[in-house]
């Protein structure tokens, strides 16, 4: 077990000091990936190595996610009593805001709004897909997650989790189609690299 612990303390440093580096790039140089871990656990023939090195990948993603650097943004809130409808729980119109509120506060907190506007260009929605898992009610206490999940040519997809804290259940997942325009023509414009910087992308082995 200190053996273990040292590493993992020693792979926090490291990452701490990492600076401007995106997570991802850390984690595929440290080999944190859990196919990586699920592999090195099987050559071993240690059970209890699968285990650790899982407990280790959760250790970690607690510690990203609550790193100023994260990529992947988290905002907490109570459901206001306007947005129920009258099924009893919460208009389905409600969460594409909340989705729009995530996305603008990740990218204000980033440096993304602050770039993009110096850039002269802008984001629309392409679209919106949502899963409804469970229904919320008003008092409920959320926690929404926000990350980026890829980059194409004038395109980025963002995905969302949405979970009430209570209980840890799943309220909803989506993602939205984001394109990247020119401010004044509404044309689709290449995402240029610095951008793309201040919005690290996030593999589906570290997605929340």
């Amino acid at each position: 077990m200190p053996r273990r612990a040292g590493f993992v303390n020693s792979k926090i440093k490291s990452w701490r000091q990492a600076g401007r580096l995106s997570y991802l790039r850390f984690a595929a140089r440290h080999s944190f990936s859990t196919a990586s871990l699920r592999l090195k656990a099987a050559r071993r023939g240690r059970s209890s190595d699968t285990r650790g090195s899982f407990s280790i990948v959760k250790y970690l993603l607690f510690r990203v996610i609550n790193s100023p650097m994260s990529p992947i943004y988290q905002f907490d809130f109570t459901v206001p009593a306007e947005v129920v409808d009258g099924n009893g729980h919460v208009n389905n119109v409600a969460y594409i805001q909340w989705m729009q509120d995530a996305a603008v506060r990740h990218a204000g907190a980033t440096g993304c709004i602050r770039a993009t506007t110096a850039l002269g260009a802008t984001w629309v929605v392409r679209s919106h897909h949502i899963e409804y898992l469970s229904p919320a009610f008003a008092g409920d206490v959320l926690r929404l997650f926000t990350w980026v999940a890829n980059f194409h040519k004038v395109r980025s997809l963002r995905k969302y989790k949405l979970i009430r804290l209570t209980d840890e259940t799943i309220i909803a997942r989506a993602e939205t189609d984001w394109v990247f325009v020119d401010a004044k023509s509404g044309r689709p414009v290449a995402i240029p690299g610095e951008i793309k910087e201040t919005l690290p992308v996030v593999s589906k082995e570290m997605e929340p």
